[in-house]
C-alpha cells in the first residue's frame, strides 16, 4: 500500500489543446501500454485519461484473470493506498459539520493509542504521527494469511512505542489511517465504506466501488506475482480485514477519474477542503514533507501535481492529477512486480499533457529546432541557421540520409524539450524528444548564445 512516487520522473509532455485524443495520440497510448506489459510480463492494465476536465479515453488491455482472459474497462481493480485520500476526505467532511477538528488529538476519540494525547488527526493523515506502520513490506507476510479487524491492527501496532515524536518526521504509516478510519466510524455512527458511498461515491456516480475483500472471485481481476525472473503466477489474496481505511477500495479507472474531475473542478467537497488536502504539511522544524492529507504534492516540471500510488496484494496503481491543466491519468494493473504502472503513467503524461509554456528565448529556440527538423525531412535546409561547422557536417550525404529516413515518418506526435539549457564549450546545449506512434527520436542541439544563435550541432538519433 505504500506510495510509489513518480514525481521527479513525470516530465514534459505533448500537444497543446484540451480535446479528445487524436488518432496518433491514441495509438501512442496503446503502444505505451502494450510495450510495458510485454516488457514486464504484467498481465493487464486499465487506464483512464482526463483532459479539460472530462474523460477522453478509457481502455483496458491484457488478461484480467484466469477466468477473464480479456480485460475490460468496467472491471474494478484494487487501488490500495489511493484509498487514503477518500479516508482523509471523510474526516474533512466531518470537520465541515463541526463534529470534529483535524487539530483534535486522537485520545479524544480512541483511548489507548500510543501518544494519542499528542497525535492530532491531521498528523494521522499526513504520516507524521510516529505510529509504526503495520505493513511496510512489498510482499504479504505470514500474519496476512489470517483474517483481522481494524481493532486487531490497532491493538498490535498502534499501541507499540512511537517511532518518533509526533510532527518530528515523515514516515509512511498505514496504521495511522486505520486509526483515522475508526475515528470516522465513531464520529459518523456508520461504517466507513457506507459513509463514503453516501457522501462521495453515489453523488459522483462512482457505481463500481466495492470493498476489495469482496472483489475476489471469478468475476473480478486477479492479482499476480513473480519471483525474480521466474514465471508469472497467480497471487493469493490477503485474508479479509487487512486493508480497511488504509487501502480497502476497488473501482474502475473511469470511476477514479470521476473523483479526479471533482478535484479539478472543486465540486462535491468545499473548495477549502480540497485546498487543505493539497497543502503540504510541515514538520516541527519547518521542513516541508511534500505530502498533504492522503496525497503527494509536487511540481516536477513547474506544474502543480497531486499524486498517489497504491500497492495491494497482487496489484499496483497510479493516480496523477494536474489541477491547473484540468488533466489526470489513472493506471491500474493486476501485478505487484515490474515497473509497468509507472512506465505507462509516464508515457501517457508525455503523450497527452499539454507542454508547459516555454518562455522567451527557450520558446523561440524550440520553434527554431522544430522548423529545422521539418526542413531536414523535406530536404529544404536553411543553411543560414547553421554555423560553419554545422554546414560542414550537413554535406550532401547527411542531407540525403536525413530526408530519406525522416521524410516518410510524417509529422511527429510530440516535439518537446528534455531539460533546460546547459552551457558547454561556448555553446548552449538543448535536447528534445520527438515521438511518433511507433518510435521515439532524440535531438541534441548546440547553439551560439544569444537570441538568434546559430546551430553548431543538430543530431537526430533513435531514442526511448
Amino acid at each position: 500500500m505504500r506510495a510509489l512516487l513518480l514525481a521527479s520522473a513525470l516530465l514534459v509532455a505533448a500537444p497543446a489543446a484540451a480535446q479528445d485524443l487524436s488518432p496518433a495520440e491514441a495509438s501512442q497510448v496503446d503502444k505505451t501500454v502494450a510495450d510495458a506489459l510485454a516488457a514486464t510480463g504484467v498481465p493487464s492494465a486499465s487506464i483512464a485519461i482526463v483532459r479539460d476536465g472530462r474523460i477522453v479515453y478509457a481502455k483496458a488491455y491484457g488478461k484480467a484473470s484466469e477466468t477473464i482472459t480479456k480485460a475490460t474497462p468496467d472491471l474494478p481493480y484494487q487501488i490500495a493506498s489511493i484509498s487514503k485520500q477518500f479516508t482523509a476526505a471523510a474526516l474533512l467532511l466531518l470537520e465541515d459539520e463541526g463534529k470534529l477538528s483535524l487539530d483534535d488529538t486522537v485520545s479524544k476519540y480512541l483511548p489507548g493509542i500510543s501518544g494519542g494525547d499528542r497525535i492530532t488527526l491531521r498528523q494521522l493523515l499526513s504520516h507524521t504521527s510516529g505510529l509504526r506502520d503495520y505493513w511496510p513490506h512489498d510482499y504479504s507476510p505470514a500474519n496476512m494469511a489470517k483474517p483481522t479487524t481494524p481493532q486487531g491492527i490497532v491493538d498490535r501496532w498502534a499501541k507499540q512505542p512511537l517511532d518518533f515524536q509526533p510532527g518530528d518526521q515523515w514516515q509512511y504509516s498505514n496504521t495511522g489511517y486505520v486509526v483515522a478510519g475508526l475515528i470516522v466510524e465513531k464520529v459518523s455512527g456508520e461504517p466507513l465504506l457506507d459513509f463514503l458511498r453516501k457522501r462521495i461515491f453515489q453523488p459522483l456516480g462512482m457505481t463500481s466501488v466495492i470493498d476489495q475483500d469482496k472483489a475476489i472471485g471469478p468475476k473480478f481481476p486477479q492479482g499476480y506475482k513473480r519471483f525474480a525472473l521466474g514465471p508469472v503466477r497467480v497471487e493469493t489474496p490477503a485474508a479479509p480485514g487487512w486493508l480497511y481505511a488504509a487501502g480497502e477500495l476497488s473501482m474502475t479507472a473511469t470511476d477514479l477519474a470521476k473523483w479526479d474531475i471533482a478535484r479539478i473542478n472543486r465540486t462535491l467537497l468545499p473548495a477549502d477542503d480540497w485546498a487543505a488536502q493539497e497543502t503540504s504539511i510541515k514538520l516541527n522544524d519547518g521542513k516541508d514533507t511534500n505530502y498533504g492529507l492522503g496525497v503527494t504534492i509536487g511540481t516536477p516540471d513547474g506544474r502543480r501535481m497531486i499524486e498517489h500510488s497504491g500497492e495491494a496484494v497482487g496489484f499496483l496503481s497510479e493516480n496523477i492529477v494536474f489541477p491547473d491543466q484540468k488533466a489526470a491519468v489513472v493506471v491500474l494493473t493486476n501485478s505487484w512486480f515490474g515497473n509497468a504502472t509507472g512506465t505507462i503513467a509516464r508515457g501517457i503524461v508525455r503523450t497527452v499533457m499539454p507542454p508547459p509554456e516555454a518562455a522567451g528565448i527557450e520558446a523561440a529556440y524550440a520553434a527554431r529546432a522544430r522548423k529545422l527538423f521539418d526542413q531536414l525531412r523535406a530536404g529544404t535546409l536553411d543553411r543560414s541557421q547553421l554555423t560553419e561547422d554545422a554546414n560542414y557536417y550537413f554535406d550532401a550525404t547527411a542531407q540525403a540520409d536525413y530526408k530519406a529516413s525522416l521524410g516518410p515518418l510524417g509529422d511527429p506526435v510530440t516535439f518537446t524539450p528534455t531539460g533546460g539549457p546547459v552551457l558547454r564549450g561556448g555553446y548552449v546545449i538543448r535536447g528534445y524528444r520527438i515521438a511518433y506512434p511507433d518510435r521515439v527520436l532524440r535531438l541534441s542541439t548546440f547553439a551560439e548564445p544569444g537570441d538568434n544563435g546559430r546551430f553548431e550541432q543538430y543530431l537526430i538519433s533513435p531514442g526511448s
